[in-house]
């Protein structure tokens, strides 16, 4: 047995041959700016790679599609053209953003996928020297706002009202790109899996042992403190976390999580680990309730059938929703 970790989820994979001798192949990645790893449950290591680099290569074809810096992407263009002219595209994008859209209404707003006017007002890769100054933030979020997202669904054409809007996919894209991979292996045949984006992840059948799919909960100042197991059937996971990006001015933390209403980051949350259906909600749902709070968030989770939320909070509380069971576990604090 070894651990596979990354960010918030380790995963218990099984690497020895197992009954009908199946057997867990894997492969990590860099797609999407990220980290991925693909792991099948295939019939020897030679089909397993065919299996993943076709996943691969499915990954590739929506991270084009998305891409708001890619020229010939679908996403560029509609950013090149706010507040000019709708933009006709696939019905791959066109749902993407439907969907996106609901999300929005149903966080009033935490998600919201035409964030993409901040993207150079906060820096995490060392450059910024201070706090941005409040009129440039100001005016950045001044072209945030789902409600100028207008779709046609006729035509089906996509609209920024105004100009300098842009459409960015970094809080769903991830989940969006495992769920098609995963279809792909599927409709492949291929009996079980997980596809691991930096923690958005999505699982199916078992390990090659029979067993189920296990994810760990870790304690976000220590990814080796396991605090939680909790088993993923057909399912899937993701967690957003003020631990991957931030910076630290006069001894206060920012977060690269922003509140796009404000054009702050956020504060009170350590971590949010969301359990659903498909990674692409997972993955937006994760993002908008650290933005909303674990009170509204959780409460949002409970109304919600199918979904399940774990907040760990800035005192190391652990905060759920009320269909997980965490093995008593009230706290992480060592």
């Amino acid at each position: 047995m070894r651990f596979l970790c990354s960010l918030f989820f380790c995963f218990l994979v099984s690497l020895g041959l197992a009954q009908e001798d199946l057997v867990n192949v894997s492969k990590v990645e860099k797609l999407m700016g990220s980290r991925f790893e693909i792991t099948v449950v295939a019939q020897n290591d030679e089909i397993g790679y065919i299996y993943i680099n076709e996943a691969i290569a499915e990954i590739k074809r929506i991270e084009k599609l998305i891409s708001s810096w890619d020229t010939e992407s679908e996403t560029y263009t509609i950013n090149k053209n706010a507040g000019i002219r709708p933009v006709k595209v696939g019905k791959e994008l066109f749902s993407l953003i439907e969907r996106s859209l609901k999300i929005s209404e149903l966080t009033e707003g935490a998600f919201d996928i035409s964030y993409a006017s901040l993207d150079k007002v906060w820096q995490f890769n060392g450059e910024l020297k201070q706090v941005p100054d409040r009129a440039i933030i100001k005016a950045s979020i001044e072209k945030i706002g789902y409600q100028d997202i207008v779709l046609d669904g006729e035509a089906s054409t996509v609209f920024l009202r105004k100009k300098g809007m842009k459409l960015g996919f970094g809080a769903i894209g991830k989940g969006f790109a495992a769920d098609k991979a995963k279809a792909l292996l599927l409709a492949n045949g291929v009996p079980g899996g997980i596809i691991n984006a930096s923690g958005d992840l999505t699982t199916w059948g078992t390990r090659e042992t029979g067993e189920k799919w296990m994810v760990g909960i870790s304690n976000p100042t220590d990814k080796t403190d396991v605090f939680s197991w909790l088993p993923i059937i057909e399912s899937s996971a993701a967690t957003s976390g003020n631990y991957e990006k931030y910076i630290v001015f006069n001894g206060e933390k920012y977060s690269h999580i922003i509140n796009p209403k404000t054009g702050y980051p956020t504060k009170g949350v350590f971590s949010v680990s969301v359990f659903a259906k498909k990674a692409e909600l997972c993955d937006a749902l994760a993002t908008s309730i650290f933005i909303m709070g674990k009170d509204r968030g959780i409460h949002m989770i409970n109304q919600l059938e199918g979904v399940e939320v774990v907040v760990v909070d800035d005192k190391n509380k652990v905060h759920k929703s009320s269909g997980i069971v965490l093995n008593s576990f009230q706290s992480i604090e060592k």
